[in-house]
């Protein structure tokens, strides 16, 4: 299988000197065509997609922004197609957010992303301290497998679908008032009963946050399937979590952020990833904000579960919507037709 390079031009001749040998190390002896400028991306449609993106002192990629610019305008551009990342900065700022911004557009735009897709190098690649122990080598030598071990699950990594799938949703909301589960039980209702749910709210102090135990006191807990703090984590969602084919995130804005459980859960979630990848597993999630901002919390789901935690990104993996007072979600103008198209892109993720 040949991959598509998208690698913007960098805004300085020569800042993409160190991206460039990184991707000759990944694509050596692989089929590769590169492109590189916004207008080149026409009839890509269901390829295996590397995007590298170089960015300057400042953080920034012209190039890119017109790419994120014919992303959002055509959210057909990039349907059936499956990605990761590669991103090369100076500094050790922007390349996690550049890399954010990025995949949501994509993502928007049709394109899938792998489980763990984007490989980053901060202007040190001290970011590769870990991985430069445990393989024996040197920063720049560990940036070069990470970026080997990347392409090669690009090429061959499919998602499965299992016989009997189960959907795990996630909430921290109130029954009678939110958007967001007035939301879901439309999507759910769309299901016909193809799936195994299991509904969990995460209210009223039920789910304490990380506290930051050592590694090796998480590690020995999560071998054993569980959290030295106990509690709902560990008798309900890790078992939930383990058995479900898909999570979907049901996510009110709170001050342009995931809520406080929700977020505890995503940082909990690190005992069970110590034992287990999660690259089998697919991220829904149904955003709901009162005025804006709805785009910062699927970045930060993007963020904290497709990129750290290794949850396979479907296309289009999020709905987000804009309603304020209770009951406003259900009535905006062609709500109806978005619901049945979120229920469709569960079902065609999962079931065979």
């Amino acid at each position: 299988m040949s991959l598509i390079v998208i690698e913007p031009y960098p805004d300085v001749p020569g800042e993409d000197a160190r991206l460039d040998e990184i991707l000759h190390h990944a694509l050596e002896g692989r089929q590769a065509r590169t492109l590189r400028r916004a207008e080149d991306l026409d009839g890509l449609s269901g390829q295996r997609l590397l995007f590298a993106l170089p960015l300057g002192e400042t953080g920034t990629n012209t190039e890119s922004v017109r790419l994120l610019a014919r992303l959002r305008r055509e959210p057909w551009l990039l349907e059936g197609c499956t990605a990761g990342l590669i991103v090369d900065g100076t500094t050790p700022l922007y390349t996690k957010s550049a890399a954010a911004e990025l995949t949501l557009a994509a993502n928007l735009a049709g394109c899938a992303f792998l489980g763990r897709p984007l490989v980053e190098g901060t202007g040190s690649l001290t970011n590769f301290k870990v991985q430069a122990r445990q393989l024996n080598t040197d920063f720049p030598g560990a940036y070069r497998a990470a970026a080997r071990e990347l392409a090669d699950r690009l090429e061959e990594e499919a998602f499965p679908k299992p016989e009997k799938p189960e959907l795990l949703v996630l909430h921290a909301s109130s029954h009678h008032t939110s958007n967001t589960l007035a939301l879901w039980e439309e999507v759910n209702s769309r299901l016909g009963g193809a799936f195994t749910v299991t509904e969990i709210g995460l209210r009223n102090g039920t789910l304490f946050d990380c506290s930051g135990c050592p590694y090796t006191m998480c590690l020995h807990f999560g071998e054993r399937g569980g959290c030295f703090y106990g509690g709902v984590m560990q008798d309900e969602v890790y078992p939930a979590v383990r058995r479900c084919a898909g999570v979907v995130m049901l996510c009110p804005n709170y001050n342009d952020a995931l809520s406080a459980n929700l977020t505890a859960f995503i940082n909990r979630l690190t005992a069970l990833f110590r034992q287990t990848r999660f690259y089998d597993k697919a991220l829904f999630s149904i955003v709901v904000s009162g005025y804006s901002g709805g785009d910062i919390v699927a970045r930060q789901l993007i963020a904290g579960l497709n990129m750290n935690k290794s949850f396979f990104l479907p296309g289009r993996f999020s709905m987000l919507e804009t309603a304020n007072d209770p009951g406003e979600a259900l009535a905006l103008p062609g709500i109806a037709d978005r619901l049945d198209e979120f229920a469709a892109r569960i079902r065609a993720t999962l079931l065979n």
